[in-house]
């Protein structure tokens, strides 16, 4: 059994400060710690399935509770918050209850276990029941994994053996065959992760068995997505047969196949699909997906739905596991900087299911309220899974290999974990990053200690200057990892400073004739909110704002001059303030203030990320291989 390249550390410990740290509080305390007590029929349609009329349920119903748990669990680990712990054990307390004899632990009723089928669902009688059980078992592994609870691990085993009596052999029905494959295939991960933690071989057999099953048809049409000989033969993701955003939780089932296994075409299969949707499909926000599902267009201005984001992070949590390659942890980075805080509310309290590149921002309850049910009138399949964005950041903040420790997460914190040794480490960062480039890093062993730290480089960071102890450090490569061996010893200080140079992302497409300005991490976003002239009078005026195309989603704004000069960062004194605010010369003489993507739209103000720009470079390939369409300004 081969081992990741990469792995996340248990039992680190994150206090992690700025707006991100801001965000981690607020959905803690304004939706996991509430949302369930609120939502009742999260946890209720598993103890009343049986009974007589059937609850009125979206086919997905039953991953309510999975999702929620998972992305709980990951939040849990950043800030050990000892009222969410107490409110989890209990959680999951109950939905263990709530489990029956033969290990089914879904919403539907007994004729229905399974099958995918069940009378009195939403536009007729398919669910994805199998789907809601992968959820469920992944947030149990979770759980397990973070507090050793046996009776957790316990309950996703007995999902399992159920899964395998009724699936598991040639002569079974496959579940390839129950419908609505993208998602009802997704247990073969969980399987994987199973068999990894228990090494019963009936967990992988089954795993081993659904992959061969991907590539299945029926009258010579695709079952499933053909998830691993397609991209073995070149073919780009969105050329694929199912190239929905749910497909994303079996193909992870590759690259832990590829672990057990150790047979490469695991490996490359899942690189290949991983990277064809960074090249096609990866908006400029971190997002991932147009209108649900791959499209090769990444200018395409359908909606791009929070789950899809979320499932997108954590692929590239394996991918960065499976490879340790910088860019996929820079990825990681993008997305959390921009697309999760975008997702959400300031507070923490409600999250969005489309979070567009030029548009505006709803909550869920309005935009997608179709799914609201009695018991549950504030979940849907986004709300129970947007903390996970954030969550996440346990997996690849910090992370270690054989020879130390991996640092991949800038911003205020105080990060301590444990080395292969057993000797601890806590990395304090004191930074402004991302508004800021500077970042001091001090390191504190418990003793004097060999071992390597990884410093993650930002491919747009194109003069890295690092210093350790006063002393500069040479040799520093943007896209690439800066390892620093030493005999480390308590109170030593690393300096860096990154290049917050402007880079540009020419747009195509639907986006043609505008562009995306980023600064560091940061996709910069036109808001009127900050634009807004106060004369000496007293009134305010919108400034250049004429037209709002809902259309197109484009902003009529003037075009923004990149001349060379560095914007002026303003500070904003009314309430909510962005995160970033820069002011650029326009067109005219006239001034533009851009927010971060984050902020942008925060206040219910229509925004735009693609803008039109004057003197804008040419498109241009960065030359150290990474397929983003950016340069320097």
């Amino acid at each position: 059994m081969s081992q990741p390249k990469y792995r996340r550390i248990p039992n680190a410990r994150f206090q992690i400060g700025g707006f991100f740290g801001d965000y981690i509080d607020g959905i803690t305390d304004q939706w996991l710690l509430v949302a369930p007590k609120a939502n009742p029929g999260m946890l209720e349609m598993f103890r009343d399935r049986d009974a007589s009329p059937l609850r009125d349920m979206v086919p997905w119903a039953g991953e309510f509770a999975g999702k929620y748990l998972t992305g709980a669990v990951q939040v849990y680990r950043l800030n050990r918050d000892p009222k969410l712990r107490a409110w989890l054990r209990e959680f999951v307390h109950r939905l263990i209850q709530s489990q029956d004899k033969d290990g089914y632990l879904g919403p539907w009723p007994r004729k229905s276990r399974l099958t995918n089928e069940a009378p009195n669902c939403w536009k007729g009688r398919l669910t994805w029941d199998t789907w809601g059980h992968y959820h469920i078992m992944l947030g149990l592994m979770l759980w397990s994994e973070e507090t050793r609870n046996r009776e957790a691990l316990a309950c996703a085993m007995r999902i399992g053996d159920l899964f395998c009596r009724k699936y598991l052999g040639r002569k079974k029905t496959r579940l390839v065959e129950t419908g609505s494959t993208e998602m009802n295939l997704a247990p073969v991960h969980a399987f994987c992760l199973l068999f990894r933690k228990t090494r019963e071989k009936r967990y992988l057999d089954l795993a081993i068995q659904i992959v061969e099953e991907f590539g299945a048809k029926a009258n010579g049409e695709y079952l499933a997505g053909d998830y691993l000989r397609q991209p073995l033969q070149g073919k780009e993701f969105f050329e694929t047969p199912k190239p929905r955003w749910e497909s994303l939780h079996p193909i992870m089932a590759l690259a832990e196949l590829y672990w057990i296994t150790g047979e490469d075409e695991y490996r490359q299969a899942f690189e290949q699909i991983w990277w064809s949707i960074l090249k096609f499909d990866r908006h400029n926000n971190g997002g991932f997906s147009s209108g649900e599902k791959a499209t090769g267009n990444p200018y395409h201005l359908a909606a791009i739905e929070t789950c899809c984001t979320i499932a997108w992070m954590a692929m590239s949590v394996e991918m960065l596991k499976l490879t340790g390659n910088s860019i996929v942890a820079d990825e990681l980075e993008l997305s959390s900087m921009n697309s999760v805080p975008g997702i959400h509310s300031s507070t923490g309290r409600w999250s969005t299911y489309d979070t567009p590149m030029n548009g505006v921002r709803r909550c869920f309850t309005t935009d997608h309220n179709w799914q609201a049910r009695e018991g549950s009138p504030e979940l849907n399949c986004c709300s129970v899974n947007a903390s996970r964005g954030f969550g996440m950041l346990s997996d690849w903040g910090l992370m270690k290999d054989q020879d130390g420790l991996i640092l991949n997460y800038y911003g205020e914190s105080k990060i301590s974990a444990r080395l292969k040794s057993g000797i601890s480490v806590t990395l304090v960062q004191k930074s402004e990053y991302p508004v800021e480039g500077k970042i001091i890093i001090r390191v504190d062993p418990q003793r004097s200690s060999q071992f390597t730290l990884k410093l993650r480089i930002p491919y747009w960071s194109k003069k890295t200057r690092v210093s350790l102890n006063g002393e500069a450090i040479q040799g520093v490569k943007s896209g690439k990892y800066l390892d620093i061996v030493r005999d480390w010893k308590a109170g030593d200080r690393i300096e860096m400073a990154l290049d917050m140079s402007l880079h540009v992302w020419q747009g195509e497409q639907e986006c043609k004739g505008r562009a995306s300005i980023y600064r560091g991490p940061i996709l910069l976003t036109y808001d009127h909110r900050y634009n807004l002239d106060i004369t000496k009078k007293g009134k305010i005026l919108t400034r250049d704002l004429e037209e709002w195309d809902p259309v197109s989603c484009m902003l009529d704004i003037p075009s923004v001059v990149l001349n060379g000069k560095k914007p002026k960062r303003i500070k904003w004194s009314e309430w909510l303030p962005p995160v970033v605010l820069l002011e650029f010369k326009a067109a005219g003489g006239k001034a533009v203030r851009l927010c971060d993507f984050a902020s942008a739209g925060e206040v219910g103000t229509p925004y735009c990320s693609w803008l039109p720009i004057r003197n804008g470079p040419e498109v241009t390939e960065f030359s150290n291989g990474n397929p983003l369409r950016s340069v320097r300004v």
